[in-house]
């Protein structure tokens, strides 16, 4: 898929666009994992080797601004936030494009206002084949300007796949995001489905499996999070493991060792092959490299960490997670969150809520930022972000003379 899109120049910027083409120069094959390193003087910034739009993104982005240019005159629509990322979905409503439903799936504009004239983009998240369905009987075209990743489309074509061979698919995501909604939806299609949030929900579904607990317990433990008929005595028999490509992609793979492991200690070594479908092949490629970027990264010694990225962004909060471990970490939308070098407004995950922090940029000179953000964040929000806390400090290396240093130092 090593392919170029159309994405606007408005979201590039001069030193992080800049950065990625010489880091894509010097290693073309992404297996250098080292971070760059932006000296400023009194503030050094350490960027992630892998961060900001993917594949999935960039893709949806070029076709959903394509959508504009070849309908002019006409509604177009979005079924809800084409991507986790408040610029990007601001330029597009102010382009014209409105929501027709929110991230959890309220209804903003009923379908039954919709003409077969208006053009419904469906965002890189994909939607539910129930939805697929209204649309379609409107009498819209849902595969016209269809953003959906190709890798959610690779977990929904392996959970087809498995379940026509009669396993069970185990989904780990978030019940209600919008991804595990459709992949939920179109694998219930061929086969039941359940749902697990975490490493916690798949070991209590493994002491289902092995029968360290009655099977009765499962409607109560995985309530709301299971098909329509499921049968926990035959339907926990045969599972694969598939994701929401934004979650921890090693929690998935744990969660899969967890449950395979289970089907061994059930059927034994010789039978369990029977018994779980391997599904590793379905973890996305940018979530693995995003997220061992920033392991790579937070094993070294920095002040503070700054992630940026949509506050309802999966990927962006896992990011967030794993440089929380370390140092101070603060979870922004953006440069106008950053009000001065004694106050920052930013997300907390754990009281889902904004709260803001004093003297967060206390630390003696030179001070050291991890700098990362999520895969739904242009380049431009970083750039703004470097800028805006260079502002705080005196005597400080010209951009240019930063950005040369950096490709002398990585050629």
């Amino acid at each position: 898929m090593a392919r170029s899109f159309d994405v606007p120049t408005y979201f590039q910027s001069q030193i992080v666009t800049r950065i990625k083409e010489i880091r894509k120069q010097v290693d073309p094959l992404k297996r250098d994992l080292s971070p760059s390193s932006l000296d400023f003087g009194p503030i050094q910034f350490r960027l992630a080797r892998h961060f900001g739009f993917c594949f999935g993104v960039e893709n949806a982005i070029e076709i959903a601004y394509r959508a504009l240019d070849e309908n002019p005159g006409k509604r177009l629509f979005l079924l809800s936030e084409m991507i986790h990322n408040p610029r990007v979905n601001e330029d597009l409503q102010s382009r014209g494009i409105r929501f027709l439903r929110t991230t959890q799936g309220k209804q903003l504009i009923p379908f039954s206002e919709l003409t077969p004239d208006d053009v419904v983009i469906i965002p890189a998240f994909g939607t539910s084949v129930e939805i697929e369905k209204e649309l379609e009987h409107v009498g819209l075209d849902v595969r016209a300007y269809n953003t959906t990743c190709p890798f959610v489309e690779k977990v929904w074509k392996r959970s087809d796949h498995i379940g026509s061979q009669g396993f069970t698919v185990v989904v780990h995501g978030k019940r209600f995001h919008e991804e595990t909604r459709a992949t939920f939806s179109h694998a219930h299609e061929v086969t039941a489905v359940v749902v697990v949030r975490d490493l916690g929900e798949a070991n209590t579904l493994a002491s289902l499996i092995r029968g360290d607990r009655p099977m009765q317990d499962f409607f109560q433990l995985f309530e709301e999070r299971y098909s329509g008929g499921f049968d926990p005595d035959r339907d926990l028999a045969r599972i694969g493991v598939v994701n929401q490509t934004t979650m921890l992609a090693s929690e998935t793979t744990e969660i899969a060792g967890v449950l395979k492991l289970a089907m061994v200690d059930r059927y034994g070594e010789l039978e369990f092959a029977e018994h779980f479908a391997d599904t590793s092949d379905t973890l996305c490629y940018a979530t693995n490299e995003n997220q061992d970027a920033t392991l790579a990264l937070v094993e070294e010694a920095l002040h503070l960490a700054i992630v940026i990225g949509g506050a309802n962004s999966s990927n962006t909060s896992h990011l967030v997670e794993i440089c929380a471990e370390r140092v101070p970490t603060f979870f922004i939308t953006g440069a106008s969150q950053i009000h001065s070098a004694q106050k920052i407004e930013h997300f907390d995950l754990e009281s889902r809520t904004q709260i803001i922090s004093t003297e967060w940029l206390h630390y003696e000179s030179p001070v050291s930022i991890l700098l990362t953000a999520g895969a739904s964040c242009p380049d431009i929000l970083l750039d703004e972000v470097i800028r805006k806390v260079v502002s705080f400090f005196d005597d400080v290396r010209a951009v240019e003379e930063v950005l040369s240093d950096f490709s002398e130092a990585i050629s």
